[in-house]
């Protein structure tokens, strides 16, 4: 199992602001509604299609304003578990990672292992500007 961390990033809000709002897929419908097809999201699950291919994403644990892990369900086009850590410093900053750990084979690892760094950096980044914005 392969794992990538981000970097940490300074968000200026509580952690329980921030774990509130990443804890359940729901809160999540009005920014991804119009930028993939087919999204459904409940608390503990969601399903969305991108680029014609379907994903269905689960929280399979939570430690409350600390730690929110998602794996992917059954047909998911490998094993994973995808961690997002907070540690707040302060009443208004917090510090977050996100950690994924991935199955790959070696060939798919030289393929897109450093595509995988890059995107999870990007998503903590883009997490981190919506909550400092």
């Amino acid at each position: 199992m392969e794992k990538y961390e981000s970097k940490q990033v300074l968000i200026t809000r509580p952690a329980t602001v921030i774990y509130t709002t990443l804890s359940s897929f729901s809160n999540f419908t009005p920014i991804l509604r119009d930028k993939v097809e087919e999204w459904s999201a409940t608390e503990d699950c969601c399903s969305f299609k991108v680029k014609g291919f379907t994903m269905k994403l689960r929280i399979i644990e939570r430690e409350e304003n600390k730690t929110i892990k998602v794996t992917g369900e059954e047909g998911s086009p490998f094993d994973f578990t995808f961690w997002m850590q907070l540690v707040e410093l302060s009443p208004s900053e917090t510090k977050m990672r996100l950690v994924l750990h991935v199955e790959l084979n070696m060939m798919m690892k030289m393929m897109v292992g450093g595509k995988l760094k890059d995107g999870i950096n990007q998503m903590v980044d883009q997490i981190a500007t919506s909550f400092n914005a």
